[in-house]
Parts: structure tokens; C-alpha cells; sequence
């Protein structure tokens, strides 16, 4: 129970002390639902008025029964809830058509009002919905519609302009109609010397409920994460990533005895997992509150990150640009869009700054929490990946994965930077946008190990990557081509860290795979040269043989270099241009004699590596007049001719 006992003692950090601009942490024995409906009554329990409501998130008291109710006889929440709850006139005078469950409301209610934890705003409200004028009130106001017969409808006329009730409630998924009695309504009490109406925000009645509910009792033992005797918990918290999620973590056996049949007595499920109802309740509740916070999320699959304490710790799984940007009074915007070119110092010195805030507010003795979550079923929720780690540890791996993977990046709007690829993005680069979404979720899960435990990545998906970015003619977009290969260039550097290489141009880099990333990259700038010049907008050969140099290098050099001759006799017709003719067939003949013997023959046309783009990258960037973040921008001509390369 280690990831409840860290869950736990997360919530009584937090709880009351939530960062400016946070949501509160859940009080226990409350609930979160969606209202559509906001009636407004005075202290004695007469009705006021009432308004629509935009499917706002409501902080409601509810039962241990009444948080995680389904079925056909659902339990009802002790103060706000639907109006086939709530209003006693609904079947019986205005026809509703599902069942009606004021009785059993009423007498919860009733009950809390009777008890000495009542509240002044629990008695109006019971006052009122005595009257049994719920529907009737909110039918006069315009909120809920009735036929000629006075029956609440379910389906609204074409033609004309849907209510709004009709457009928040969710229709039936087996024939469409929308039935009002799901309306769900919170409620206003206006109170004299009481500046607080909402019942959702006044902590009075909150606490008011929760010490009735605690007064309920229930089954006492042993909680397996305080380890003091306390009324256990039968049925635990849904509604975990999202408001519509059905799955627990916690679930008990059936009815049956089939699940865990043999091993246990009973199907509470206690003697599996002994936990109090106010631990689990804050357990689940920081659980939600750190998902809607700061976890990445993808469909199903969530994965959070946080600090028992806490205190904010860098995202693993944002890029680093992101990373970088988000720290405050740390670094600045502006300084990262100003990486310069270098072997990458620069940039590592700002990643140490950067985690060295980070440091500055936390303690070792601070946990750190890794936690990913999935499910297979509707109804059933696992807990895919876990790890605590100390501060210095994580920060360490935080960094040795944006160092270990850094590269010169393009996002998706075509920003630059340099660092490292999100997980998400690497995903894409990988497999396609397109990608299967249990293909997309197993590979993320292979690659929290590569962030968290510092494992080196997949070879299988490194290599997938660097074969989707030699395949150029595939992509839609340069922009989406120039991210591909960025990402490639980083997983490539990552996975063989011990070859150490550099963001720059390493000439003195004598491998034959690098050497031929050299060569394409030369020969796509002469032509691309040659077409700027005349005016002409298309693709390089260089360009278009790119996969088949990258399977052949050998036999496809000769194609690209016969395919230059056209565009070295244009250039060489103009003294403007012959000196940059001169220094590029210069640079080919150096980067020639840079092969070892045999390096560069018919017996060694085999498959290049991802090390060509790297070559092929670092040359173009070499090339290319800096504009912004460290990134390649558009080829400037008079540098280009002037300067020496």
C-alpha cells in the first residue's frame, strides 16, 4: 500500500496550502458532479429563482454508497442532485419517465437535518423540497419543458431553437432522447449575516456533513496504511482521471466469490486490503486533484509525477523547451530563444540552472512519486508503473535524460530549440500521427524506464524513427519532416552515448556513416543553391534519393553527383557564384579524403546507420545563417559566398 500511504500524506501536505490558481483538494466524505440547474432559496426554504448552469464542476457532499452509486436503484447524495432525486412532483405530476427516488432522498436528508450536525442551509433546502413544487417551480422559470399534457418531453421539435437543458444533458446512447429528470441541481441559501449562498463553497456546511457522516460508524479494524484501528472502507472512490470514469483501483470481490474464490471469507474485500474510509477518501481525492494538475494524459493512460510535499518538480515528460519555460525567475523566455551553436555546453549549463531552482525549494527528504495508471476495462483500473525516488535522484535522471537525448528540435508551429523531444513526440516520430492507440500506449510505457530508470531506448523504435525520416517523399510538410529528424538525430546520439557526439560539425569525425550524411548534405545545398538563384521551387535530388542513399549509399552517390553536373555549369557561369562552387566541390573532395581505405566502395554499399543524419544535420546546420534558437533558418546567400566554411 506504499502508493496510497504517499497519496495520503500528499493530501495532508496539501491541503489547504494548494498552489495559487490550483482547484481545492476534495474534503472527505464530498464528491465532484457536473450541475446543469442553480436554485436560489431564502433561509426559510422559499423559492427565489433559478438559472442554468454550464455543466459546472460542483463540490457536493455525498455517502460512501452514493459516491461510486450505479444500477438500476442508485443511492442519493445527501443535499444536491438530480431532479428525479430532489423533486417530488416529477413522475407523479409531470410524468417523468424514469423512477423516482424522493423518498429515499428526503429521508437522508431528513435525517442530517435531525442530527445535531445540522446546517441552516440543509434545513431550507429540505424545507423546500418538501412543497414538492421542484419541477413545477423550474417550469414557470423556463429551465425544464412540458407538452400540451403537462409532461416533461424528451425530445425537442426540429426546426426550432434547442433549450439549453437539451443541449447539457446526455442523451440516451439506445435512442437518443434526453430525459430531464437527469438535470442535475445545486443550490443558493441566502442567509442573513452569511455573505456565502452557494452550499458548495460554505466550509460550515461542508464540515457540518462530514462530521455526520464520521458519526455514521461503520465496520472498525485494522487500516493497513495508518495502522490504527478505523471504520474501513467497502466501496472505494471512482471518477479518477475524468468525471465520466468508471474505473476503481480498489475494487472488492463479488458476490459470487468468483473472483478471488478460495482465498478469501467474504466479498468486502477487507481481508485483502485494509483501508479506513478517510485515508482512501484522501488518498483518491489527491490522486484526481495531481491528474488534473499536472499529469500527462493520453486517452486512458495517465502518468503523474509529484512531490509528497507538494512542491512543483520539472515535468519528465515535457520537452525541454517546455521545461525551460515554465521554471520561474529562473530563466527567462527571451534566453531560451537565444541558444547559440556549440557543442552543447551552453545548453547544459542552462539545464543545470534550471534544475538547480528546483533544488533550491526542495529537501531530499522530499519523495518523489512516479505513477502510471491504465485500464483494460470500463470497470477496473491498474497501476501500470510505480517508482519513489529521492529529490537528488530524480533531478539527476531528469537531467540525464534531457543531456543524454539533446538535439537541435523542431515543434510542430516550427519553433527551434535545442534539448530533448517530449515523449509524445517521440511516439509520432516513431510510428506516424496515425498511430494505434495500444501501440501508442505500450510504447510510452517502454519509455518512462528510458526517462525514470535511466534505460537505454528501444532499439526497435530508434530504428523506426531514423527509417521515417530518411523517407522524406512521405511526409506532408517540411516542418513535420524537419521534427522527425531532429527527434532521430536525438534518439540516435542518445542510444550510442559512448560515441560522445557533438551538435556541431565534428570534421575530424572520420566514420564512413557520417561521412556520407556529409556528402548528401554538400551536394543538397549546391543544388538547392543552383534553384534559388533561377527562381526555381522544388525538391533536391539529394532530397529525393535521400532513402535510397540511406540503403545504398555507395551506388546512389554516383546517381546524385552525375545529377549536380546541370547546376555546377550554372553556377560556374557567374562569377558571383563560382567562389561558392569552389568552396563546396572543395569541401566534397575533403570529406573523400576523409574515408578510410574501403570506406567509400562498391564492397561496402551496405545500410547506413542513424549516424548519417547526424552528419547530414550537422553539415546543414554548418551551412545555414543562424536565426533564433540554435536552428537552422533560410540558406543566406551573401554569408554563404563570403565566409568560409
Amino acid at each position: 500500500m506504499g502508493w496510497m500511504q504517499k497519496l495520503y500524506d500528499t493530501y495532508e501536505h496539501c491541503a489547504g496550502k494548494e498552489p495559487p490558481g490550483s482547484e481545492r483538494l476534495l474534503p472527505v466524505s464530498h464528491t465532484a458532479q457536473q450541475a446543469h440547474l442553480e436554485i436560489t432559496l431564502d433561509a426559510t426554504g422559499q423559492f427565489r429563482y433559478a438559472r442554468i448552469v454550464q455543466k459546472e464542476e460542483t463540490v457536493i457532499p455525498a455517502t460512501e454508497d452514493s459516491a461510486v452509486r450505479v444500477g438500476t436503484q442508485p443511492p442519493p447524495h445527501p443535499l444536491c442532485d438530480k431532479v428525479q432525486y430532489c423533486a417530488a412532483d416529477y413522475k407523479e405530476v409531470f410524468g417523468g419517465e424514469k423512477p423516482s427516488f424522493f423518498k429515499v432522498y428526503e429521508e437522508l436528508l431528513s435525517n442530517w437535518c435531525g442530527s445535531k450536525y445540522s446546517h441552516p442551509k440543509a434545513r431550507a433546502v429540505l424545507a423546500y423540497v418538501r412543497r414538492g413544487n421542484v419541477v413545477n417551480d423550474l417550469v414557470r422559470e423556463g429551465l425544464l419543458h412540458i407538452d400540451g399534457d403537462r409532461r416533461l418531453i424528451t425530445e425537442w421539435k426540429d426546426g426550432e431553437p434547442i433549450p439549453d437543458i437539451f443541449r447539457l444533458i446526455t442523451p440516451n446512447p439506445k435512442d437518443g432522447k434526453r430525459d430531464q429528470g437527469n438535470a442535475f441541481i445545486r443550490w443558493n441559501v441566502i442567509e442573513e449575516g452569511n455573505p456565502c449562498m452557494a452550499v458548495w463553497e460554505d466550509h460550515t456546511l461542508q464540515d457540518a456533513w462530514i462530521n455526520y457522516d464520521s458519526s455514521m460508524g461503520g465496520n472498525r479494524d485494522i487500516c493497513m496504511v495508518t495502522g490504527t484501528q478505523q471504520f474501513i472502507s467497502g466501496k472505494h472512490p471512482k471518477r479518477i482521471r475524468h468525471a465520466g470514469d468508471g474505473a476503481k483501483l480498489i475494487s472488492a470481490n463479488d458476490n459470487s466469490g468468483y473472483t478471488f474464490r478460495g482465498r478469501f471469507t467474504d466479498d468486502t474485500g477487507w481481508q485483502a486490503c485494509g483501508v479506513s474510509k478517510v485515508v482512501s477518501q484522501k488518498a483518491h481525492s489527491a490522486l484526481r486533484w495531481l491528474i488534473k494538475r499536472q499529469a500527462f494524459i493520453n486517452n486512458e493512460q495517465v502518468i503523474v509525477a509529484w512531490a509528497v510535499s507538494g512542491q512543483d518538480i520539472p515535468d519528465p515528460f515535457e520537452n525541454t523547451l517546455s521545461l525551460f519555460i515554465n521554471i520561474e525567475d529562473q530563466v527567462s523566455q527571451k534566453e531560451c530563444e537565444s541558444f547559440p551553436v556549440d557543442t552543447g555546453q551552453a545548453f547544459s549549463l542552462r539545464l543545470k540552472k534550471v534544475l538547480a531552482g528546483y533544488r533550491s525549494r526542495l529537501e531530499d527528504s522530499d519523495g518523489i512519486v512516479v505513477m502510471g495508471l491504465d485500464s483494460a476495462t470500463p470497470g477496473r483500473m491498474a497501476i501500470t508503473f510505480y517508482r519513489e525516488l529521492h529529490v537528488s535522484d530524480f533531478l539527476e535522471r531528469v537531467q540525464t535524460w534531457h543531456e543524454r537525448y539533446a538535439w537541435y528540435q523542431y515543434s510542430s508551429k516550427g519553433e527551434s530549440y535545442v534539448g530533448t523531444p517530449s515523449p509524445r513526440d517521440i511516439v509520432e516520430a516513431a510510428y506516424g500521427s496515425r498511430i494505434d492507440e495500444k501501440l501508442r500506449k505500450a510504447t510510452i510505457e517502454r519509455l518512462l524506464p528510458c526517462i525514470i530508470d535511466q534505460y537505454p531506448a528501444p532499439q526497435d523504435f530508434v530504428a523506426s524513427t531514423i527509417r521515417r525520416a530518411c523517407n522524406r517523399q512521405g511526409f506532408s510538410s517540411a516542418i513535420e519532416w524537419e521534427k522527425t529528424l531532429g527527434i532521430a538525430c536525438a534518439l540516435h546520439k542518445g542510444l550510442f552515448n559512448e560515441n560522445h557526439y557533438k551538435m556541431t560539425l565534428e570534421t575530424n569525425r572520420s566514420t564512413p556513416d557520417y561521412l556520407y550524411g556529409r556528402l548528401l548534405a554538400i551536394a543538397e545545398s549546391i543544388e538547392e543553391y543552383a534553384l534559388r538563384m533561377s527562381g526555381e521551387k522544388r525538391e533536391t535530388t539529394a532530397a529525393r534519393y535521400m532513402q535510397r542513399f540511406a540503403d545504398r549509399p555507395f551506388t546512389t552517390w554516383k546517381s546524385i553527383e552525375l545529377a549536380l553536373s546541370p547546376y555546377k555549369t550554372r553556377l560556374h557561369a557567374s562569377e558571383k557564384t563560382l567562389g561558392f562552387l569552389k568552396k563546396r566541390q572543395s569541401l566534397i573532395d575533403e570529406v573523400m579524403c576523409s574515408f578510410t581505405e574501403g570506406g567509400f566502395s562498391r564492397e561496402n554499399d551496405r545500410p547506413l546507420s542513424g549516424e548519417f543524419l547526424l552528419g547530414y544535420h550537422c553539415q546543414r546546420n554548418a551551412f545555414r545563417h543562424l536565426k533564433g534558437p540554435d536552428a537552422p533558418g533560410d540558406l543566406d546567400v551573401s554569408s554563404d559566398t563570403d565566409t568560409d566554411n
